[in-house]
């Protein structure tokens, strides 16, 4: 398996956010040769465009740890049946300035954990309606629906059902085949025009 680097944004900024466990889960099984880094959100300013002109330090440094990796999961909660503002916002100013989205041609997967037994589901159609905008390649399947019973993922992202574990494997190796087909079709294109 070709290295890879992920990013990951948890869509909370919550102290017990479960998707905060759901990535430390991801971070358990992590197929050989690719590393997981998480993308913090917490820290940017609320998006405006007085800041299009110059943008801050933390929104310039947000938007090249996208350029950095290879690919993007976005953990994302569900708050009345759509995203949460803050990841809303850190997806504004992903977008910005205008020519500039940081997501676009980027591989992208969604997934996400709550205790309902629809999970996030429609948070999720919500974010890939967006991520569809910006001109991210989406993972499309698996969908990673997790519905987050009493002790699935301990606080260090110890798994304790071996079912979910391997649905969670399964879903970062076909990841990885998506960054795969695009990364190979990159490579091809930079052939063609040397």
């Amino acid at each position: 398996m070709t290295d890879y680097t992920i990013g990951y944004i948890v869509g909370s900024i919550s102290s017990t956010s479960i998707n905060r466990r759901l990535s430390k889960a991801l971070e358990r099984v992590v197929p050989d040769g690719v590393k997981l880094v998480e993308i913090p959100i917490a820290d940017l300013p609320f998006y405006s465009p007085d800041f299009d002109a110059d943008f801050p330090q933390v929104a310039r440094d947000f938007k090249q740890s996208i350029a950095d990796v290879d690919g993007v999961i976005i953990l994302t909660p569900e708050y009345s049946r759509s995203i949460p503002g803050v990841l809303k916002n850190a997806l504004d100013w992903s977008a910005r300035p205008y020519g500039e989205a940081s997501f676009d041609g980027k591989p992208t997967a969604v997934m996400g954990t709550s205790q309902g037994p629809i999970s996030t589901a429609v948070a999720q159609q919500h974010l890939k309606t967006i991520l569809s905008h910006y001109n991210a390649p989406v993972l499309g399947q698996p969908e990673g629906f997790i519905q987050s019973t009493p002790g699935l993922f301990e606080d260090d992202g110890a798994i304790t059902n071996e079912g979910t574990a391997a649905f969670l494997r399964s879903y970062l190796e076909a990841f990885v085949d998506l960054i795969g087909r695009y990364a190979t079709a990159d490579d091809a294109s930079e052939s063609k025009a040397a």
